[in-house]
């Protein structure tokens, strides 16, 4: 006799509406801690052990409802039916604390295993733990969730690797090994690239927002980089010591975590929104414009689940300043917050607090979603671009241009409210792998390497010589026979990555934006990292004035999955 239980994940059972009850089971099981959308551990395991054990005695579930809403509110309630009274009361009991409201009420497991009623079977039960290969991890940080970074061109962080860079190697190898990753900063102040702490771990993408620092480890946690406390350096001088330099960052993970491994990370204006691997996003800041998504306008200050999109399995998340769009595995698209301009795609200027369904053009596929300080764009699966919102200075190409026009003004196109395809050359027919959009320009890699900007080029963003004022897309003077692999935009300047790890910085260079000590810089220049070691560029994210770079060594050792 043999009993083989599988946690499978509400992922795998949410992952569309049509799929939701017949895939691998119902969310039947979902305990109420995760309904509210708190952070929950091992006593939601606990719940659902009770949701089984019930189901064993009664021949029913437990909690059982015609949609997903209803279902939520039976299991907020606590409400059951009782079992048959044929059961003993200690059995009767045991399934009464184990769907207890309050999780701290719940018994944990070693109590459970130690219950007269339970102890005798348990005896009796034949395992093959013991044969299980168990195998020694080589990273400081054991990896929890295997997965590939987010593709290129996602808002937020760029993660395709940039072949290595750095010193070159030879027969010599360094005595002290390289650090799992390195995340640098630049901007707001900062005119150099300042290594940021990074508690041991390994950063595999990064997120910049108006006044957030955001990260995700390879094992799933989501690191925030802070200033320090007023007063952290430490507190009175002794007369004739040397004043201790306070740091500029702090590292931390976020708090309240336990038992969520996110996947992706996306910064808006004071709100950050994460994708975790069970396809679920969560949001928590700053509730102003709608942009959490839970139906109001109120902060929240842990990441709390999108309740309305519980049902969809969510493969990508983007946020602009204000407003939020997001994708799931069956291409379907969703957007909310602050609507004007016709940045969310629906047609209309009003705002919305809660997801809302973008219709997508006939034949159109989505594959990845970008967010603008008041626009969006869409990139489809052949590499084609869909754009909505403020196309101010031509900002999201969608004026109809051949090479070298300049249009009308009657033919300008000043802002869409649903998303329609670009229509300046050549953006209009290359294949896309890599967009950002900026405060007033854009920039976009072809699938050949090239790098084309378009939009606003008062400070030189575009990089060109000329500063002149034009609708029309360029090509980036400078990066010609450059492959580019990556490019974020921040309020008015570029960042580019090349293949082989180089970084190009370009356009306004006040307060440190392009990482160097120049001043303003209309072609693109190099950016130095202060690195020893070969390294590969895996992730890059511009906001406002402020640049965030993840990078990760490249050894002779196998990088894990």
């Amino acid at each position: 006799m043999v009993v083989k239980i599988g946690d499978f994940g509400i992922s795998k059972i949410l992952s569309s509406k049509s799929k939701a009850y017949t895939v691998v089971g119902t969310p039947c099981y979902i305990s109420p801690e995760l309904c509210e959308g708190k952070p929950y551990n091992q006593k939601s395991d606990i719940w659902a052990l009770g949701c089984v054990l019930y189901e064993l005695a009664s021949l029913k579930r437990a909690f059982e409802a015609a949609n997903l809403p209803a279902l939520v509110l039976k299991i907020m309630s606590g409400t059951f039916a009782p079992i048959s009274d044929r059961y003993s009361p200690e059995l009767r009991q045991l399934v009464l604390s184990l769907l207890s409201l309050e999780p701290a009420q719940r018994p944990p497991l070693s109590h459970i295993m130690a219950q007269p009623l339970c102890i005798r079977a348990l005896l009796n039960l034949h395992t093959d733990l013991g044969s299980v290969r168990m195998r020694r991890p080589v990273q400081a940080e054991k990896p929890l969730a295997a997965g590939p970074p987010m593709a290129p061109g996602t808002t937020g962080s760029r993660t395709t690797s940039a072949r290595c860079r750095g010193v070159p190697r030879g027969p010599a190898r360094p005595a002290i090994p390289p650090p799992l990753s390195s995340v640098y900063t630049w901007g707001g102040g900062l005119s150099a690239p300042l290594r940021l702490p990074m508690l041991n771990t390994e950063v595999v993408q990064v997120a910049a927002g108006r006044t957030q620092k955001a990260g995700v480890t390879r094992s799933g946690r989501l690191i925030l980089w802070e200033a320090p406390p007023l007063g952290a350096g430490g507190g009175t001088l002794l007369p004739g010591a040397v004043e201790q330099q306070q740091p500029q960052f702090v590292s931390r993970f976020l708090e309240g975590q336990s038992g969520v491994t996110i996947k992706h990370v996306a910064c808006g204006d004071l709100f950050t929104a994460c994708l975790t691997d069970r396809g679920i996003i969560m949001t928590f800041g700053s509730g102003s414009n709608g942009c959490l998504g839970h139906g109001g306008l109120n902060d929240i200050s842990q990441p709390t689940i999108v309740e309305a999109l519980l049902g969809y399995e969510m493969v990508q998340v983007a946020c602009g300043a204000s407003h939020v769009l997001a994708l799931s595995t069956e291409r379907e698209l969703f957007a909310w917050g602050r609507g004007d301009g016709g940045r969310l795609g629906l047609g209309t200027r009003e705002s919305h607090s809660c997801p809302q369904q973008v219709p997508m053009p006939p034949g159109q596929e989505a594959q990845r979603v970008i967010c603008g300080i008041d626009s969006s764009m869409i990139l489809t699966v052949p590499g084609r671009a869909l754009a909505c919102g403020s196309n101010r200075f031509n900002k999201l190409g969608l004026d109809h241009l051949s090479l070298g026009e300049e249009p009308a003004p009657h033919q300008q196109v000043e802002e869409a409210l649903n998303f329609t395809p670009l229509g300046s050359a050549p953006l209009d027919r290359e294949p896309l792998l890599s967009v950002d959009l900026g405060t007033a320009h854009s920039a976009a890699v072809t699938a050949s390497g090239d790098c084309y900007t378009f939009g606003s080029n008062q400070h030189g963003q575009l990089g060109t010589n000329a500063r002149r004022v034009s609708r029309a897309p360029c090509q980036v003077q400078g990066l010609q026979g450059i492959k580019i692999a990556m490019v974020a935009c921040g309020d008015a300047f570029t960042v580019a990555i090349g293949a082989e790890g180089e970084v190009y910085s370009w356009g306004k260079g006040a307060r440190g934006r392009l990482g160097r000590r120049d001043e303003d810089a209309a072609l693109p220049r190099p950016v130095q990292l202060d690195e020893t070691h070969p390294y590969t560029v895996t992730s890059v994210s511009c906001c406002h004035g402020n640049t965030l770079l993840a990078i990760r060594p490249v050894t002779d050792e196998p990088v894990p999955p």
